[in-house]
């Protein structure tokens, strides 16, 4: 397999057809108001909810298999230039688990509904953003660390400060969106209006949250340009034991 790079391709086209999709459905259906909801908020009610957990399933998957291929091609950089360092391998090993993690988190906030199950959501969202931010700083450290066998340092440069976004939108996200369930005097928080207090953060954690989102899904896209030096080919498979049956 040669074309690799579309593999990053259809992680960040699933990912924006499920959020922009999803946002639009929930809209026309009278289940959100307009004005900036959450991206689970939007994907709360049915029919949305099922094609949103059916995307981000999918999407995942398309994520665990991105990261897992970024591992191996440091792996056969490092066979090939040894020289890169040993540190090079440990951060190697422990972003492949960190992006895993991530790819967990956002397959439970795809299945697990806020309205349903809170805290499992609210997990969900930790590891989706939180470990996605930690697999965006070590992929920027990898980034300078195999420049310039590998890479550019445009790439490095550019992942470096969407690593640096993610952190603190995150933070951002997480600190107004507290704030503005404590200050919510309203009967439902999928359609907040500013009467019903704590708008303004409200909004501001909304606005993380889509912008967070569309970064996260640009910062897998820059992989790209690299996933085209390589090709996968079949997994190799053995068989380990054999048996005859007769009847």
């Amino acid at each position: 397999m040669s074309n690799v790079y579309l593999i990053p391709v259809a992680v960040f086209l699933v990912f924006q057809v499920s959020f922009v999709g999803t946002y639009i459905a929930a809209v026309l259906q009278g289940h959100v108001v307009p004005t900036v909801p959450y991206i689970s908020d939007a994907a709360t009610y049915s029919p949305e909810s099922c094609v949103f957990g059916q995307m981000i399933n999918l999407g995942s998957i398309l994520l665990g298999i991105t990261v897992y291929v970024r591992y191996r091609q440091i792996l056969q950089l490092f066979e090939h230039h040894s020289d890169l360092g040993n540190n090079l391998l440990r951060y190697n090993r422990l972003a492949v688990w960190f992006g895993w993690a991530s790819c967990l988190g956002i397959s439970i906030v795809g299945n697990f509904q806020e309205t349903n199950v809170r805290i499992v959501h609210f997990t969900g969202a930790f590891l989706c953003f939180g470990f996605g931010a930690l697999y965006f700083w070590l992929q920027s450290l990898i980034s300078y660390m195999i420049y310039p066998i590998a890479g550019t340092k445009r790439n490095a440069h550019l992942r470096l400060a969407m690593a640096a976004c993610c952190t603190i939108l995150f933070i951002l996200m997480a600190v107004t969106g507290i704030m503005s369930h404590i200050l919510f005097k309203g009967q439902n928080p999928r359609k907040w209006y500013p009467s019903d207090g704590g708008w303004h953060f409200h909004v501001i954690s909304s606005i993380s949250e889509w912008i967070m989102a569309t970064i996260f899904s640009f910062y897998i896209l820059t992989f790209t340009e690299e996933f085209r030096d390589l090709e996968i080919d079949h997994p190799q498979l053995r068989l380990i034991s054999y048996s005859l049956t007769l009847t």
